[in-house]
């Protein structure tokens, strides 16, 4: 982790490309078992294949909630080609 907000961070940087790696606080964990626990609901309970567009549309709401978890207590993202 880089930077004097480090510990602050729930989802560090990925070292090559954009966007966040794996969680490096319980927190994040704690965020990323809740939105496969949710999705794994949904998936039980609106039945892809009987109410598609609500499904989709579900998926969509969660997977915006978790980029905006990520964009708030993940480090800032930016292209990385693996220096730190």
């Amino acid at each position: 982790m880089r930077g004097e907000n480090a510990d602050r961070w729930w989802f560090p940087s990925k070292r090559y490309g954009w966007g966040w790696g794996l969680p490096c606080a319980w927190q994040g964990w704690a965020v990323l078992l809740g939105y496969f626990s949710l999705l794994g609901v949904g998936t039980v309970f609106l039945l892809p294949s009987e109410h598609y567009y609500w499904y989709i549309a579900f998926v969509i709401a969660l997977s915006v909630g978790l980029i905006v978890i990520c964009f708030i207590k993940g480090e800032p993202p930016q292209w990385r080609w693996g220096r730190k």
